[in-house]
């Protein structure tokens, strides 16, 4: 029976529908109290297309970014693509330390009809991920400062039917100021944890070695509480910034030039750098703590100036969004890119891989059984034309997947000549003379 509904007549009505519902909010204000992902998400329960084929399939690889995110290590940088084709979402799972800011920018291309929500999460000790910042649809950037040693999950993902190119940069840097007003960024000299008095206590804080009477900075917008001194630090400022839930401590100084209740700004001098208390015999230095209720806290991701950045792409781009092919029968796929990271699983040779996205000198991939992971794009060559050809001897169904559930697109018959451009397990992905490609057995 012939199809009274064809395809491009279909997907202009499905289009239609999710902007008719995009229309409406399904809260107060623009986004109410959801975020963007999920006002996206309620439009099409809205309109009904949750149920189907596409939408489902929208929701599924949603969920599944944030159960089973690939490893990462911050600073990250990926370029990657997205196709109308087939709903997609990325995931990523790493660690940040208390007193990191993260920042969170995603370019894409194009700039108008492609849209995508950025989502973060953090995981608690119960392992349920928490959601606790969204980009705006018009920003594409998230800033989060890290109150917590935490391990994070970022997705990102298009509206459905969306085609286009990403690239995302993943970046901690302090969430404070630096503390002194000195040239240069090699001042921390001693750091948290380190013996002090024989072993019998430990360094809570680090130390920044500069002139003498170099000036000590408020690195934040605050209150001071306290100017006072004593045996160990000597003289000392104590300030509590805004809004926050800790206090810095600023010791040895040689010159406090604020009072207790004085208000200050991110800059403002507080004192002149000396070696007072305990700091007599040493060179003229800060000590720089910070105090929560639980007590001293690692103060150097708060402030530490050597800010990581992301190294360059160096696999081809060209390459993202085709099929590819490992030319090394040893070849190993991880899930985080870097090598002995985690125990890879051996790809034989010639595996058909979907080359997802690049980051520094690796590719991520997707199996053809939907499994994701990372490989070096060095042993990976496009599967763009066969690597070897044969003559079928008997006619054999053409599947759309490797899996003997698999739906059949057409029946090639023998004495046809086809070309293999990879395998999986016990299929060959073959192309014919026409052009069609599919999945037949060994």
């Amino acid at each position: 029976m012939p199809d009274l509904f064809p395809k491009r007549f279909k997907l202009i009505l499905f289009l239609t529908v999710v902007f008719f519902y995009s229309c409406k909010t399904s809260g107060p204000g623009i986004f109410g109290k959801k975020s963007p992902h999920e006002q996206y998400a309620d439009r099409l329960k809205n309109a009904g297309l949750n149920t189907s084929v596409l939408g489902s399939s929208w929701f599924r690889v949603a969920d599944q970014s944030i159960s089973s995110p690939l490893a990462i290590t911050i600073p990250y940088k990926e370029s990657g693509y997205f196709s109308a084709d087939r709903p997609a979402a990325a995931g990523w799972r790493f660690t940040a330390l208390r007193g990191q800011k993260l920042t969170i920018i995603v370019d894409r291309k194009p700039l108008t009809n492609f849209s995508l929500y950025i989502d973060l999460w953090t995981v608690a000790a119960s392992n349920q991920p928490k959601h606790i910042a969204a980009a705006d649809t018009s920003n594409y950037s998230i800033q989060h400062e890290v109150e917590e040693n935490a391990v994070y999950i970022l997705r990102l993902q298009p509206e459905l039917l969306s085609s286009g190119e990403y690239t995302i940069s993943i970046t901690a840097g302090p969430s404070l100021a630096y503390p002194i007003k000195a040239p240069g960024k090699n001042h921390i000299k001693s750091f948290w944890g380190a013996e002090r008095d024989g072993g019998t206590r430990n360094h809570e804080g680090i130390d920044l070695f500069a002139p003498f009477r170099t000036p000590v900075v408020a690195a934040a917008n605050g209150r001071v509480t306290r100017v006072n001194e004593n045996t160990l630090g000597g003289k000392v400022v104590w300030l509590r910034p805004q809004d926050k839930n800790y206090t810095l401590y600023y010791a040895h100084l040689d010159s406090q030039l604020v009072t207790d209740g004085d208000n200050v700004q991110v800059g403002d001098t507080l004192g002149l750098m000396g070696n007072t208390g305990n700091a007599r015999s040493t060179s003229p230095h800060l000590h720089f703590g910070i105090y929560s209720v639980g007590g001293a806290v690692d103060p150097l991701p708060f402030v530490n100036p050597v800010e990581n950045r992301p190294d360059n792409i160096s696999a081809p781009l060209e390459l993202i969004g085709k099929f590819a092919r490992n030319n090394n029968s040893g070849a190993m796929l991880y899930d985080e890119p870097k090598v002995n990271s985690t125990p890879g699983i051996p790809i034989p040779a010639n595996t058909l891989l979907q080359i997802e996205a690049a980051t520094s000198s690796w590719f991520k991939v997707s199996l053809p059984d939907g499994r994701l992971g990372f490989i070096k794009n060095s042993i990976i060559n496009e599967a763009g034309k066969p690597f070897r050809t044969f003559t079928l001897k008997t006619s054999l169904n053409l599947l759309d997947k490797p899996d003997s559930l698999g739906a059949k697109k057409t029946i090639i018959p023998a004495g046809e000549n086809v070309g293999i451009l990879g395998n999986f397990n016990n299929y060959y992905f073959i192309e014919t003379r026409q052009d069609v490609t599919g999945w037949i057995t060994k």
